[in-house]
């Protein structure tokens, strides 16, 4: 199934990204390029401006997708509702019988990049997730809590108390994905819990811990949320990834902003990974003396989660050194890659 000639090349089935953030227009056919050559596939976020709330706006922004989608790459999006306390049932009935939206997202209002929108209380919502239950459609948490008394590096942890004990205990048979998680708290949660959960995670919280924002000085590429947190966190992370459990998957959760819009005053949350994200989970796999785990975890956790079988075709990456742009095109603006001038150590063929 696969072929590990390591050191000096690794080749895997055509891997997945569970969790990418598009955006639209200008930035998307920008950005869409750097994911379509390495991803069969990727679960599209849901958070644009307006958010993306009805099957109706979900085929439309599928549409504007693969409009922007240059010629020879082939990529599936993989569409998903943004929950607000106005979701309807029947909305999620339409989603689910549709054979385009693949989740619903939750964001708990005030959590993240254009979450205003995003749930108050999860109680609002428990007509909606009863019919995701009953109709086996993903619902993929971002899991944090917003109030202000509670620390920062602490609304993971709280948040699986407060937010998803209760729910899973009420909805047992939901299919739920734990997005981007960043503790060792979440990592142990959803490595023991019954029933049928699953967590993405990022490169960035693979490879790098919360030191890396204040390398002298306030570096602003690598602020993210749910933000980095501590080394003991950031190797739990990486035992979960690389340990083997079909629980655990690759989702990028690459998030473009405008170099201006990083570099501010108030500085916008994302790590722009798009462009070389194999070459990172590459990276940190092989650190961990991990890389004949990488395929499970980037190639056929995720398909199997999500009812869907593992791409045909295979991408290789060679031991070869290479120095990341300082920026990349983003629409009119330019976009900086986490990395930006430094050199890493695989590079897809």
């Amino acid at each position: 199934m696969s072929t590990f000639d390591a050191p000096s090349s690794l080749t895997i089935i055509r891997p997945d990204d569970w969790h990418l953030h598009l955006r639209d227009g200008a930035t998307m056919a920008s950005v869409l390029p750097h994911s379509a050559r390495q991803f069969g596939r990727a679960i599209v976020m849901p958070n644009l401006k307006p958010p993306v709330t009805t099957v109706a706006q979900a085929a439309a922004y599928r549409d504007r997708i693969l409009a922007a989608l240059p010629a020879g790459l082939s990529f599936e999006p993989l569409m998903t509702l943004y929950l607000t306390n106005n979701t309807s049932p029947d909305e999620i009935r339409r989603a689910a019988e549709s054979d385009f939206v693949h989740a619903v997202k939750l964001y708990p209002a005030g959590a993240t990049t254009n979450s205003d929108a995003g749930v108050t209380d999860l109680a609002n919502c428990y007509k909606v997730l009863e019919v995701m239950q009953e109709t086996g459609l993903p619902f993929l948490v971002h899991g944090e809590v917003t109030d202000g008394d509670i620390d920062l590096f602490d609304r993971e942890a709280v948040f699986i108390e407060r937010v998803m004990r209760p729910l899973r205990k009420n909805f047992p048979a939901l299919n739920v994905v734990f997005e981007h998680i960043t503790t060792k708290d979440a990592a142990q949660y959803v490595a023991e819990a019954e029933g049928p959960i699953a967590a993405t995670i990022t490169a960035h919280h693979l490879l790098y811990n919360r030191n890396e924002i204040f390398k002298g000085g306030i570096r602003p590429h690598y602020y993210c949320l749910p933000v980095l947190k501590r080394e003991e966190h950031r190797l739990a992370l990486v035992t979960a990834a690389t340990s083997g459990d079909e629980r655990f998957f690759l989702g990028t959760d690459s998030a473009p902003h405008a170099q201006g819009a990083k570099e501010a005053a108030c500085g916008c949350a994302g790590c722009y990974t798009a462009l070389h994200a194999m070459e990172l989970y590459t990276e940190a796999f092989e650190r961990a003396g991990a890389l004949d785990k990488l395929e499970a975890f980037a190639s056929l956790n995720g398909p199997a989660f999500y009812g869907l079988p593992p791409n045909e075709g295979t991408i290789t990456l060679n031991r070869e050194q290479w120095t990341l742009p300082q920026t990349l095109p983003l629409g009119e603006q330019e976009v900086v890659p986490l990395n930006a001038g430094e050199t890493i150590n695989w590079r897809m063929a």
